[in-house]
């Protein structure tokens, strides 16, 4: 199975080993999970986690941030996009993500931010948005 990860979901992981967001983080770290990754969503990861304030809520340095960020692009399946798609997104930055799903063909894009992509034209997108908890809770139903 193959997931696209918003950058929300991987913040909420490195700042608490508590819920859904650490738990999927893991199951990507043990190779349970694929994960898509594209050049322009590990730059909006690199440049959202090592952001001053962000940094600032957590105990991990920009080595460690790096760290990270090295292990998921080894770990990850790469895509490079040649296009753009635009579904009328709420946030236009979000697209980046919708990118990589598409081009991953990625059965899940996991967000902590639902509302933001709910009124898009994504219903006829061959991926499901979900949340983290949501996704987690269906993971362990059908993986025990």
């Amino acid at each position: 199975m193959i997931i696209t990860v918003d950058t929300n979901v991987i913040l909420a992981a490195l700042m608490s080993q508590n819920g859904a967001s650490y738990r999927i983080l893991n199951l990507i770290i043990e190779e349970n999970l694929k994960m898509a990754l594209s050049t322009s969503v590990i730059l909006e990861y690199d440049d959202v986690l090592k952001r001053q304030e962000i940094l600032a809520k957590m105990s991990l340095s920009v080595d460690q941030i790096e760290d990270v960020l090295d292990l998921l692009v080894l770990l990850a399946d790469k895509y490079s996009i040649y296009y753009r798609l635009r579904p009328n997104l709420l946030d236009e930055n979000d697209n980046l993500f919708v990118e990589c799903a598409f081009t991953s063909n990625s059965h899940y894009l996991i967000t902590s931010n639902i509302k933001d992509f709910r009124r898009s034209e994504l219903k006829s997108y061959p991926f499901q948005v979900i949340t983290p908890k949501d996704f987690y809770q269906f993971w362990r139903s059908e993986h025990g």
